[in-house]
């Protein structure tokens, strides 16, 4: 796995015109280099190809892809797709040696199938899976990823996979998908959006992008606006990247729908093949899940510490004073609540800074607006902002870097810049969310 790098090709891109402010304005003078040099990797400039989709004003434009980005060679056998007779369209995730990760061909043919099915009328509804137990989905293939770094490869990359998960949101058929196995990042935003989500007690689910000096992407702040205690709960887990293990967890959060043993999925598989559609899928899909699902066993473990969580990790508290929150419940009486402190503590300390305090501004605005009915109370708004952030975030040093430690010399220690959470300037993350600037286009979903 390559380590992300900066591209000397003759034509550069100025990261700060990613800022939607003309040049002679102030604030445009203050978001600069001097102030903000952290916002840049190693160099201030990106190089865009110099080809028919750059505009002599040095526009990007999506409206075709570059052929140069070379993705995944038979993407179209990773992710298969049948019709069966009776109407069941099927989605495969056929990448097993990699646990599924997405390529940007795979989300490119995966978005393909479902607006074909959409529109033909003899699909009645879609199924998602896995060919592995093992993993649903473990996200997006980063290696592929941080082989290309201009801004151009970043507008593609985050063009393609927004865009189905808004299409996966809106999907007028009915949307199941069968989370069986490890699932994180990419694989929440296929499943997580969808009307059905099934797990099983083999479901691993996680938002570990801190780690690796990102945030946690995929509209997951829209999930988590809606977990309980107001979003704290999903705030928690985004933050701190804990791993959901249990089918009563995943319930409780909203990232599951039914809970559905592993040993069932192949009967209810067949029970949607062989099913004869009435004019309302919806309810036929319902039906069979309610055939086949059953209660957890065990209790959210979630839901018993909620008021722990809510304390620590509600909208209003910064990073510096969650984990103040936190090191006060090591000393409470109950060994639970002193052992999650310190697995929520151990959790932040993986993650960079700047992208801790990226993902606790973001979480907040999103929860705060979702509950306002702002323009944060659809998906789609949500995504417009989120792919401003995730364009300056993945050119950013601590991307590189956390690849590099966390993935590629594997020596767990990366160096953060900056590399502490005092150090970490609020008006740069702020920055962050600024409208694009001229010349780059805005999400379009």
């Amino acid at each position: 796995m390559e380590c992300f790098s900066v591209s000397k090709s003759s034509s550069e891109f100025p990261l700060f015109l990613l800022l939607n402010n003309p040049a002679t304005s102030a604030v445009t003078r203050v978001i600069s280099a001097a102030r903000f040099p952290c916002l840049a990797p190693r160099s201030l400039r990106f190089s865009i190809r110099n080809d028919a989709s750059r505009s002599s004003l040095g526009s990007v434009s999506t409206s075709s892809r570059d052929p140069n980005f070379s993705t995944t060679t038979g993407a179209e056998d990773f992710v298969k797709g049948k019709v069966y007779p009776n109407g069941v369209g099927v989605i495969t995730l056929d990448r097993p040696k990699a646990l599924n990760a997405m390529t940007l061909d795979m989300s490119f043919n995966y978005k393909q199938m479902l607006e074909e099915w959409e529109l033909d009328p003899k699909v009645k509804c879609v199924l998602i899976e896995s060919s592995s137990p093992r993993a649903f989905c473990a996200g997006s293939d980063v290696k592929q990823i941080t082989k290309k770094n201009t801004l151009s490869d970043m507008i593609e990359v985050f063009t393609a996979e927004w865009s189905l998960i808004c299409k996966i949101s809106e999907h007028k058929k009915p949307y199941i998908s069968f989370i069986d196995g490890l699932t994180m990042g990419t694989g929440i935003g296929l499943s997580g959006h969808g009307r059905y989500r099934v797990v099983t007690e083999r479901t691993v689910l996680a938002m570990p992008e801190n780690g690796i000096g990102l945030f946690p992407d995929v509209g997951f702040s829209y999930i988590a606006a809606q977990t309980p205690g107001g979003g704290s709960v999903g705030a928690y887990l985004g933050m701190t990247g804990k791993r959901i293990s249990t089918p009563s967890d995943a319930l409780y959060v909203g990232l599951g729908t039914h809970y559905v043993p592993s040993g069932d999925l192949g009967s209810l598989k067949e029970a949607l093949l062989d099913c004869t559609f009435s004019e309302d899928p919806h309810k036929d899909v319902t039906a069979l899940l309610a055939k086949y699902s059953c209660n957890p066993e065990s209790v959210a473990h979630l839901k018993l510490l909620l008021p722990q969580i809510t304390s620590c990790f509600s909208a209003d508290k910064s990073v510096l004073e969650i984990i103040e929150e936190l090191k006060k419940r090591r000393q409470s009486t109950e060994a639970s609540v002193v052992e999650w402190a310190n697995d929520a503590l151990q959790g932040l300390g993986k993650g960079a800074p700047f992208s801790l305090c990226l993902t606790q501004n973001y979480f907040s605005r999103v929860a705060s607006g979702y509950s306002k009915g702002n323009e944060f109370r659809t998906l789609k708004s949500v995504m417009k902002t989120e792919y401003r952030v995730a364009l300056r975030s993945s050119l950013r040093n601590d991307f590189a870097e956390g690849v590099r430690a966390v993935l590629v010399d594997r020596d767990q220690n990366p160096r953060w810049n900056p590399p502490s959470l005092n150090e970490v300037n609020p008006e740069e993350v702020e920055a962050l969310f600024e409208p694009l600037g001229p010349g780059i286009d805005e999400l379009k979903v």
